[in-house]
Parts: C-alpha cells; sequence; structure tokens
C-alpha cells in the first residue's frame, strides 16, 4: 500500500487501540495490531510496520512495573529461550506464508481456555521449570516470529506457573523485546525495511506514548482475579479472530 494519509490514520487508529489495551492489561499489542494491520496489507509486512513500536512499547511495560534489571535477571531464560524460537520462526517467515500457523496458535489458545474451564491444570509446568523455561520459550519464540503473537503461550506459562500480574507483564514483555531484536536484526539483515517502512514506524510513536499514558493509569486500578480474567477474554477474542481472519 503506498504511504497516504488515509493510510497513516488507518494504521493510527489501529496501533493507538492496541498500544492502549497492552498498557491496561500489560500485553495484547502485537497481538491486536498484526492481525488487524494484516487486513489493509500482508502479514510480513504488518508485522515490520508496528516493528520499531513494539520495542519501545516493551520497554515501557517492563520499566513501568519497576525494578528493571531485577526483571531482566528473573526472566532473562526464557526471554533468550523466546529470542532463539523467533530467529527460527522469522527466517521461515521471510520464506514462506504464515497462514497455517495463525490457525495452531488459535487452536493453543482454545485448548488452553478449555483446560481451565474444567479445572485440568499443566502440573508439569511446576514440577519441571527448567524444562518449561525451554519448551514454552522456544514454541513462543518461534510462533512469535511466525505471526507476531507470542503473548498466549507465554502466557499460559505464567498463569500455570502462578506467577503475579507484575511478574506477568514482565516476563511477557521481556521475550517479546528480545524476540522482536532478533527479528530486527534478520529483517534488516534481508533488507525487508525501506524508508516508508521507517517513517510509518517512528511517525507512530507519539500515539504509543499517549495510549500508552492512558491504559497504565487504567491499569492500576484493575485487582489480581479481574485481570487474568480479562486476559483470559482477550485470549478468547484473539482465538475466535485469528479463525475468522485465516479462513
Amino acid at each position: 500500500m503506498d504511504l497516504n494519509l488515509e493510510f497513516l490514520i488507518i494504521i493510527s487508529f489501529i496501533i493507538f487501540v492496541s498500544a492502549l489495551v497492552h498498557g491496561t492489561i500489560g500485553f495484547g499489542f502485537p497481538m491486536l495490531a498484526t492481525p488487524l494491520l494484516a487486513m489493509v496489507t500482508d502479514i510480513k509486512t504488518a508485522i515490520l510496520y508496528i516493528a520499531i513500536p513494539t520495542l519501545f512499547i516493551n520497554l515501557i511495560s517492563i520499566y513501568s512495573e519497576g525494578n528493571f534489571f531485577e526483571a531482566v535477571k528473573k526472566f532473562y531464560p526464557l526471554a533468550l529461550m523466546g529470542m532463539i524460537g523467533s530467529a527460527v520462526g522469522t527466517q521461515i517467515l521471510i520464506y514462506s506464508n504464515s497462514e497455517f500457523f495463525k490457525l495452531l496458535l488459535a487452536f493453543s489458545i482454545f485448548s488452553y481456555l478449555f483446560i481451565q474451564k474444567f479445572k485440568i491444570h499443566i502440573t508439569w509446568i511446576e514440577k519441571k521449570k527448567r524444562l518449561s523455561i525451554v519448551v514454552f520459550g522456544l514454541l513462543a519464540g518461534i510462533v512469535g516470529g511466525l505471526t507476531n503473537v507470542m503473548g498466549s503461550i507465554l502466557i499460559i506459562y505464567s498463569l500455570e506457573s502462578k506467577h503475579s500480574k507484575k511478574d506477568i507483564i514482565q516476563s511477557t514483555n521481556l521475550c517479546f523485546l528480545f524476540g522482536k531484536i532478533i527479528q530486527i536484526i534478520l529483517f534488516t539483515m534481508h533488507g525487508s525495511f525501506n524508508e516508508e517502512l521507517l517513517i510509518v514506524s517512528f511517525s507512530t510513536l507519539i500515539v504509543v506514548v499517549i495510549a500508552m499514558i492512558i491504559g497504565l493509569n487504567i491499569k492500576d486500578k484493575i485487582p489480581q482475579e479481574i485481570y487474568k480474567k480479562v486476559i483470559k477474554l482477550v485470549l478468547f477474542l484473539m482465538a475466535s479472530f485469528l479463525v475468522y481472519q485465516t479462513i
């Protein structure tokens, strides 16, 4: 799509809404922005448009919860696994179509919600913490590299690990951050970025700042239990949207 006022308005609106949701619940920006942008362009281009805003949002989200370096120290093993997986997924995305992987992602979300509904717990996540970090980190990274949506898998891991709201926000955003860094490096090496993409990405940062400020103010007023219910609702809605968009 050519760079014009209409497209700038569309992408700014999508980024504002997605960043507002992300600021409010601590995740959701790429999960919302990618499929919405993919409706007016292809998925690879959509990922490229929001690459820089995503990095910015991840940093804000981690920092807003406090103890930035403690969060890095605590969750860097998961983030490193996510980075490795993201490198694999991005390489596949560069050379192939990832529509099929959206259905796999939606299926994984619905499966988790089914497990939660009937109180079936994935007990091995807590019992085998190192293995779960490797499995969920790599899986989230690969899916994130292919679809730009790794949040659902990381949230499954975080909820089953009984992480606090702060831990969920910091761990998922750190993984996003590491995964996005390697993704940007690989896209740059492949020559995927151009002047138009960079102009659009940087021009939307002011929209991101405004939306995040509003969202963060809302987040502080959400109790822990309501927060987890909101997470599950968002997961269901996004899984349904991914299926709808693919078929």
